[in-house]
């Protein structure tokens, strides 16, 4: 191949621009080139050959780590058939779950950059990852245990779904509508799947000349979903609005401008204010259904911002009020279970606006349609948008939380409007500066800063003036730097450090007149610089180990320590860095006589120093290894007392260039060559750091500068680059490489210091120089530290200049087997021993950086980037010190993954001595070499095939001189990482069909003792991780996308490396797929044997048969029948003797009957024209009593549907049902029947097998904890679907014997079995089925009869069970028996409430089919429901409801046939007329009292029953009856009490909740009137109780239904009139709770406080009182109170500010101190509640008075004086 000539037109999508500035760029793009032919050629000959694995599984990999090198670099010819590759590999049908897995990772980074492909470029079809979907989400085998997928496939498939959606054709819209409009039934989980599915699958990204032809084909549906969206809360199942939600929140933000949304806007907020679950009122009873209905936060940011902008904008209005509405819940003071919904609020919309605002104005031009120009957020959108948010963002700033979100979201402000967003943050941080009390409020407002530090100084227009507050906050960040608050002192580093980042420190003598303020201030840096460093020398100066530590802790340091040291560290080197060279000469001069004037211990205040001078050396070499380096040399030439120190200040300040180290080549090597040979451990290993450092620096290639702009100080006014972003194109990278003299100077080190200790290590091997054991630990530090330092080049010149060095790869395995040797002769050596695994550690993965480190400052850099990047203008734009960062990250990158991979010999030989380490005697030995050893096995692939033999011999019986400690190691190694993956549950069929026979006979080893707890819980846990990392590996491959490998095959740009195979080849290629499947296959059958032999070795302990049966459990197929014995072994285990076995064969029986014998129907047609619900095309499906199947010829004549939500919507144009029983097919005979159907046949016919299993299936399990089993109802299910009733004869004894038993476990028993029965009934034939029902009619009589508190739940499951998925017509024997007198009262109010209970769970399932039981049901109920038990008053509400919940008033939805909800409150309301006349209504009636029969009692019975309906009602219903709900209203009220009081009796505690409930409900527009007229009705009522409960109940519904009550003025007026009427009440409780109700409208700002409501509520409080003293009881007082109480709202409704009236409105409260009482209590009330909510920030609120208001506030708040 020629790769030049191959290139010449090619145009790559999207390379990684890292690469090009890298200092060896020039080669990289041959190198991609070569590498991609190379994928092309072996991934295309993969698959035609049909070598799925490990062929093709690998060459994906390749490319997956293609785009992690290269990035995009492939033409858009190869993307195209790359993306079709992998999309026809992920949904080939057969493909086990993992490698689907892998290609589905690789297909979602393909698709990632939605950009570089339109719809015109690429399509993919939906069809095929619809069905792979279906079967993986809604397996029917995988609970059955016939599958096993791994626990993220869902969510990976989900990802690959949302990244494919964009590329499914114009034409998939329609037929997805077509696919799952028959699910459409609002009263079964299919409808929430057809919903979910649509969330996750239609397209809406489109193109603008698209948008009409896709809106049309939505246009039924979309009808549907907008009138759904308004009633979604309460009309649909939560999880269905929430998909609803998703979708509409998608559609909005991808189509900006082309849907509008402009009607239902109050509507969405009112949902979203609903659905944050905000505690309202005193008595709100919160509904467990609304605490469960929050949306997902995400999905509402994105709704919301797409509805900001436009003509208008509207959405921005709501915006404005919903966050009024809430910003008191920021407050620090309020918390509760609603905060962190609110915070996400906070901080993910203005990052959503921020990627809006991007798309608009600056993202690159796409394919991708652009918002219309009318619809784009202006500068006036963003700034009223920023005052909307900026309240509850500062307030946020102090949460109990954290300040972390607040601090996102002002970042993100900041970066919409700075001048809005920073000065009020700036203000507070001044304040809290000036504090010294609150020093959580500094730390909070400093963290917030660091986000905005961009903003502050960048040179913009629109804040200018922000970069005049850099020098103050640098000045005022100097005293957080305290030793004792470490929290204040690393977010005052922090600041410190991200303010720098952006800005230069030099002193500046002439600019601009614009400039000249910040050239005069910039004259204090110097100062600054200096101050700052005294700051962290007093830091150092507290923080040295004898000041931190007792004599008896540790003297290593704290996290909280390390975590100082770094940001110190980070700071220093920031501040140094970013400084002239003038600053930077005093700086550094002070550093070093602060480091070479005191002494320091090593631990803690010695390694802030060293790090202290790192950073000073860094920033410029010369000058600063000038004055180190003779220093140190002499310092520890002459050996003083700190030479310690100084080896730690030494080591530090060599971490520069390496090329300014060569200036010091003599002194670096004759004091490394003198004192990594020192006695003193702590003096040689600080020696060998030296030594490490100094070959990294010369060896390794890194940047050698991070300044903030890539030209000198001199070349510009620094002033005007800060801020601003790198360039990407110029750079303008620093970099060091290593040079030939460096690299001599490298190999004269190793030859000095290398050398002589691989002499002294084989000498000792040999046993010639035999060392003791302090000497050979300092030799192994000095190999490793030399590995360390000049790992990096060792692979480059191995066959060069370092035989040496060779050796020393080859040390711990090859010359010189150093670790078998310790292990010999001194294994108790551990310290020799982890240095040995360390440097096998680093022969394995070391490539100049660990991958842990790589990972580690990977995501340092993320979190800092997203601290700092700037997502306004784009990706790119960071700093330069940044991209810098992100550069080097791509270099050490490209070393782990090139380097890093491939296997070797050699590393074959360290594995093995790493394992012989694993399994050594020393738990802390074997412990560090296994973490090597899992690595190592992640990192090498297929190199857990050496060994695992090796491993099992550790475990096998046959090794008989194994030791305890070998066998726990080996143990451990199989079981693997704890994050990784498990080598006993590798994908390879080898590996599974030797470990796991193993692992069960490892029992029989000599090693093994379970008396040890420790090997006991270590083989639970293998068992258990074997369990949670199964997946199903495969048997049966076919590869079918042969097509799309032959156009790769042809392509060009570059042409693959390999030719095409030939057609011998291919044919040979299908044939040796054959042969791999039948191997496959052989090979688990041959895993399975190998079990069930480990099973009859009668010697294994109980333990290990135990986990032989778990083993063998997994192995059940789809694919693949289980061999007999397998079937035989699992069915002898039903009757095994351990509960254990019994168990496992139990769901093993189970599974086996898995049969479902479908015939297709032809489709039904639709009625013309949308039609939802009961009507003529779906009638013959609803119950009829009249029309039942009675006979064989009617049961034959009629079709029967059993899934309950085909045509409610709409018929599926192919329907399958199961098959008539016109020719019932007689049983299966014994000879036709299968091999393992004969063994279940046979076991099954045997009266002593069916004894002993109906014995133990009777038995108790756990006492009080048991419930029904639904794997025993699928194993009876399964035996009778299958086998017929061949086995009733001999289970029927046992039945009857058991449904007269009353005992708990005999009740269960025959839950599941009558349960099972009924299922398994389904195709039977009428015969049969008649026959059967005679049976079981008597017998269900007999049981519910018996039935008890223990087992009425089991019967009610029992009932549901069996009647699930079933066409009601076939069980209408079950029903009738049901319907018998269910009330008959005969076994007590139990009994009624139980049967009652067990007849609920039936007609639940059959939802809308059964209109006529419904009926009858309710016609039967109604005359009863004058009940005196309270249990069967709650259970007659339940099924009320269920009863009414079909009555729903969907779009598009007929009137159901089902009873109405209206005619029974007509008729119920008729019954209550006695008690509509009373004032107040009270409970007379008693448990005990059932002879008072009068029209009032009766009455007050039927009440209670009610309000149980109504309670039930209001969180499972699908819709808010309001109308019906307004009728009872009245009498509500006139029960509910004033206060919670545990003294009230039942009717009154119901029927509060009841209020609370009802006020918590949805009201749409056309609802808002009737609600008010009923409210001012009961507001006129003579019980003041009454009037109060209205308050109550109008807190609430305002607050929950805000935006629609908005959207309609003159209702507003209407509740303003009511809460004033209220407010001049005579009833003194009422006018409190007015004004309370009154304070939450206003502060939600439901109505504003304007002019005329301030004076309407003065002229109420300046009402002349008379002056005789028995008259204040009159009007007038009542007047003045509630002009005093009306002013007291305005001022409890801002709690948290001082609004502009609110000093004016404080005065005139105070005139009415001395009125006569209850206004002077209102008064005092009202001002210590200021005074209390006010109190936090007092001094910002008191600027807001003047000084003649303060000085009467004070008299008013201040308490006097006992003593003045």
């Amino acid at each position: 191949m020629t790769v030049d000539g191959d290139m010449a037109a090619f145009v790559p999508q999207k390379e990684i621009v890292y690469n090009g500035l890298l200092p060896y760029s020039e080669r990289l793009d041959r190198e991609a080139t070569e590498l991609l032919a190379e994928i092309k050629g072996n991934l295309c000959r993969a698959v035609l050959l049909r070598e799925l694995w490990p062929g093709v599984a690998f060459w994906s990999r390749k490319l997956f780590s293609f785009l992690k090198l290269y990035g995009r670099r492939f033409s858009k010819e190869d993307h195209v058939l790359f993306i079709k590759l992998l999309y026809e590999l992920v949904t080939l049908p057969s493909l086990e779950p993992h490698m689907m897995q892998g290609y589905a990772r690789l297909l979602i980074q393909l698709l990632k950059k939605k950009e570089l492909l339109s719809r015109d470029d690429l399509q993919l079809p939906w069809r095929p990852l619809y069905d792979l979907y279906e079967r993986v989400a809604y397996s029917k085998t995988e609970h059955l245990g016939l599958i096993w997928f791994p626990n993220s496939v869902d969510h990976i498939l989900k990802a690959l779904i949302k990244s494919c959606r964009l590329y499914f054709p114009a034409s998939s819209t329609k037929e997805m509508l077509a696919e799952w409009r028959p699910l459409l039934c609002v009263f079964d989980v299919a409808m929430q799947k057809a919903i979910s599915n649509m969330e996750l699958f239609l397209p809406t990204i489109m193109p603008p000349e698209e948008h009409i032809t896709i809106f049309n084909s939505w246009s039924d549906k979309l009808r549907c979903l907008e009138n759904a969206l308004c009633i979604h809360c309460d009309c649909l199942p939560y999880r269905v609005s929430q998909h609803l939600v998703n979708l509409f929140a998608r559609l909005a933000n991808d189509n900006i401008g082309y849907v509008d949304w402009t009607p239902y806007i109050p509507t969405i907020f009112t949902r979203i204010l609903r659905s944050l679950n905000l505690p309202v009122g005193v008595s709100q009873m919160v509904s467990p259904r609304y605490l469960t209905n929050s949306y997902d936060i995400g999905h509402l940011v994105l709704w919301i911002t797409a509805l900001l902008g436009g003509p208008g904008n509207p959405g921005q209005k709501e915006l404005t009020c919903l966050f009024n509405s809430i910003a008191s819940f920021y407050h620090p003071s309020n918390h509760g279970r609603w905060q962190s919904k609110l915070m996400r609020l906070l901080q993910r919309l203005p990052a959503s606006v921020v990627r809006r605002v991007h798309r608009e104005r600056h993202a690159a031009p796409s394919w991708i349609a652009l918002v219309p120009e009318g619809q784009k957020l202006t500068d006036a959108d963003l700034q009223e948008f920023t005052r909307s948010l900026t309240g509850a963002a500062l307030l946020a700033m102090f949460s109990k939380t954290g300040c972390t979100d607040a601090a996102y979201a002002l970042q993100n402000l900041a970066l919409l409007t700075p001048e809005l967003a920073i000065p009020p943050v700036l203000e507070k941080t001044y304040a809290a500066m000036q504090t010294l009390t609150e020093p959580h409020t500094l730390t909070a407002t400093l963290s917030c800063m660091i986000g905005m530090a961009r903003s502050l100084v960048s040179p913009n227009n629109h804040y200018p003036e922000g970069r005049a507050h850099v020098l103050p906050l640098l000045m005022g960040a100097l005293p957080g730097v305290d030793p004792n608050d470490f929290s204040k002192c690393m977010a005052s580093n922090g600041r410190v450090d991200y303010v720098l980042q952006t800005a230069r420190l030099i002193t500046l003598m002439s600019a601009l007149q614009i400039e000249k303020d910040l050239c005069f201030a910039s004259a204090e840096f110097e100062d600054f610089v200096l101050q700052f460093l005294d700051r962290c020398f007093a830091l150092i100066d507290s923080s040295t180990l004898e000041q931190t530590r007792d004599e008896m802790e540790t003297d290593t340091q704290t996290h909280l320590e390390s975590l100082v040291e770094l940001g110190l560290s980070s700071t220093v080197s920031t501040i140094l860095t970013q400084c002239s060279i003038q600053i930077y000469k005093v700086a550094l001069h002070k550093v070093f006589s602060f480091a070479t004037s005191n002494i320091f211990e090593t631990c803690v205040s010695g390694r802030m120093v060293a790090d202290m001078c790192r950073a000073a050396a860094k920033c410029h070499p010369a000058e600063s290894l000038r004055l180190f380096v003779p220093h140190c040399c002499s310092c520890v030439f002459i050996y003083t007392v700190c030479v310690c120190a100084f080896f730690l200040f030494f080591f530090q300040v060599t971490r520069v260039d390496g090329e300014q180290l060569l200036k010091y080549r003599g002194d670096l090597e004759r004091i490394l060559c003198v004192c990594v040979r020192l006695r003193c451990k702590r003096a040689y290993t600080l020696a060998c750091s030296l030594l490490e450092h100094t070959l990294r620096s010369l060896s390794l290639i890194y940047p050698t500068e991070y300044r903030s702009t890539s030209g000198g100080f001199d070349t510009d006014l620094p002033i005007r680059d800060w801020g601003r972003a790198g360039c990407v194109a110029a750079l303008g990278v620093c970099w060091h490489v290593p040079g030939q003299e460096e690299e001599d100077f490298i190999f004269q080190l190793l030859s000095l210091l290398l050398q002589p200790e691989l002499r002294r290590i084989k000498g000792h091997v040999s046993g010639d120089q035999p060392m003791s054991r302090e000497e050979l630990l300092q030799s192994l530090a000095i190999v490793q530290h030399c590995l360390l330092g000049a790992g990096s080049l060792i692979a480059v010149y191995r066959n060069a200049h370092f035989h040496a060095v060779i050796a020393v790869r080859g040390l711990p395995v090859c010359s010189l087997p150093i670790s078998d040797h310790i292990l010999e002769h001194s294994e108790d050596d551990t310290k020799s021993l982890f240095v040995i695994i360390k440097i096998i550690s680093d022969l394995m993965f070391f490539r100049g950086t660990h991958k842990k480190d790589f990972d580690s400052r990977w995501k340092s850099f993320t979190l800092v980037k997203k601290s700092m990047e700037n997502r306004l203008l784009g990706k790119k734009q960071h700093i330069r010190a940044l991209l810098i960062d992100r550069v080097l990250l791509q270099h050490e990158m490209r070393k782990l993954v090139v380097e890093g991979s491939e296997y070797k010999v050699v590393h074959q030989e360290l594995l093995c001595d790493l394992l012989l380490l694993s399994t050594s005697t020393y738990s802390q030995v074997r412990s560090k070499a296994q973490n090597v050893l899992m690595t190592a096995m992640g990192t090498y692939s297929f190199s857990y095939r050496d060994l695992i033999p090796r491993i099992l011999q550790f475990i096998s019986p046959q090794h008989t001189a194994g030791t305890e400690q070998q066998f726990k190691g080996a143990l451990y190694c199989l079981l693997g990482a704890h994050s990784g993956v498990c080598l006993a549950s590798a994908w390879d069929w080898d590996c599974v069909g030797e470990v796991w026979p193993a692992l069960v006979r490892c029992g029989l080893s000599p090693s093994m003792t379970l008396e040890k707890p420790s090997i006991g819980h270590l083989l639970d846990e293998v068992t258990d991780r074997i369990h949670r990392q199964h997946d199903t590996i495969g048997i049966y491959f076919i590869v079918r996308c042969v097509e799309i490998a032959n156009e790769i095959a042809k392509s060009e740009n570059p042409s693959p490396c390999l030719e095409m195979p030939s057609v011998d080849e291919l044919k040979e290629g299908v044939q040796r797929q054959r042969i791999r499947n039948v191997v496959a296959a052989r090979k688990y059958e041959k895993l399975v044997n190998d079990l069930l032999d480990c099973l009859e070795d009668r010697d294994l302990p109980w333990k290990f048969e135990h986990m032989a049966a778990d083993l063998l459990s997994l192995q059940l197929r789809e694919d693949h029948p289980l061999p007999p014995d397998a079937v035989l072994y699992f069915t002898q285990g039903l009757v095994h003797d351990s509960i254990s076995i019994r168990k496992v064969c139990l769901l093993i029986t189970d599974s086996l009957f898995n049969a479902f014998p479908l015939c297709s129907a032809g489709g039904i047609e639709d009625p013309v024209g949308l039609c939802v619900g009961d009507h003529e095309g779906n009638c013959w499906l609803q119950y009829d009593s009249n029309n039942l199947p009675l006979t064989e010829e009617q049961w034959d004549s009629q079709h029967f549907v059993e899934k309950t939500h085909w045509g409610y919507y709409s018929w599926p144009r192919e329907m399958m049902i199961y098959a008539a029983s016109e020719k019932p097919k007689d049983d299966l005979t014994y000879e036709e029947m299968s091999e393992s159907e004969k063994i279940i046949f046979e076991y099954f016919s045997d009266p002593e097998f069916i004894d002993q299993l109906m014995e133990f299936l009777s038995l108790e399990d756990r006492k009080g904890k048991d419930s029904f089993n639904p794997r025993r109802f699928c194993l009876f299910k399964g035996l009778f679907r299958n086998y017929g009733d061949v086995f009733l004869p001999l289970l029927w004894p046992h039945l009857e014997q058991l449904a007269g038993d009353p005992h708990e476990s005999s009740q269960r028993c025959v839950c599941e079995i009558t349960a099972g029965l009924i299922r398994g009934s389904k195709l039977w034939s009428f015969g049969k089925v008649d026959q059967l029902w005679q049976l079981l009619c008597p017998l269900i009589r007999t049981a519910l009869t018996n039935i008890t508190v223990e087992t009425y739940t089991d019967w009610g499951t029992c009932i549901a069970t069996a009647c699930e998925g079933r066409d009601p017509r076939k069980l209408h024997w079950l029903f009738e028996l049901l319907m018998e007198s269910p009330l008959s009262g005969e076994g007590g109010s139990f009994r009624d409430a139980s049967l009652l209970y067990v007849l609920q769970g039936g007609l639940a399932q059959q939802q809308w089919r059964v209109s006529e039981l419904l009926h009858r049901l309710l016609a039967y109920l109604e005359p009863k429901l004058t009940q005196v038990y309270k249990n069967v008053r709650e259970r007659i509400g339940s099924v009320l409801t269920y009863i009414f919940m079909i009555d729903v008033a969907l779009p598009h939805t007929r009137p159901t046939s089902s009873p109405h909800v209206a005619e029974f409150v007509t008729r119920v309301l008729e019954r209550l007329k006695p008690l509509t006349s009373e004032l107040e209504i009270h409970n007379h009636v008693h448990e005990e009292n059932t002879q008072e029969t009068d029209e009032r009692t009766q009455a007050v019975k039927l009440l209670k029953t009610v309000l149980k309906w109504l309670m039930a009602s209001a969180g499972r219903t699908f819709t808010t009856p309001v109308q019906q709900q307004l009728q009872l209203l009245p009498l509500l009220f006139k029960i509910a009490p004033v206060e919670i009081d545990e003294s009230y009796d039942e009717m009154k505690q119901d029927a509060r909740t009841c209020l609370s409930l009802m006020s918590q409900g949805l009201l749409y527009p056309e609802h808002i009137p009737l609600v008010l007229a009923a409210l001012e009705e009961m507001a006129a009522s003579r019980s003041w109780h009454a009037r109060f409960s209205v308050l109550t109940y109008l807190q609430i519904m305002v607050f929950y239904n805000l935006f629609t009550l908005l959207s309609v003025p003159a209702e507003v007026l209407r509740i303003r009139t009511l809460v004033m009427q209220l407010l001049l009440d005579e009833q003194l409780e009422v006018r409190d709770m007015a004004c309370t109700t009154l304070s939450g409208l206003l502060q939600c700002q439901f109505f504003p406080l304007d002019s005329s409501l301030q004076t309407q509520l003065q002229t109420l409080s300046q009402t002349c009182l008379p002056k005789a003293r028995g008259e204040l009881a009159s009007t007038d007082l009542v007047r003045r109170h509630a002009g005093v109480l009306g002013l007291g709202a305005c001022i409890l409704s801002s709690p948290y500010d001082v609004p502009d009236w609110m000093p004016q409105i404080l005065m005139d409260l105070s005139d009415h101190l001395n009125d006569p009482q209850p206004i002077e209590m209102t008064v005092k009330k009202t001002l210590s509640e200021f005074r209390r909510t006010h109190h936090d920030n007092w001094q910002e609120h008191r600027q807001s008075f003047t000084d003649d208001q303060l000085l009467v506030l004070t008299d008013l708040l201040v308490s006097p004086c006992y003593y003045a």
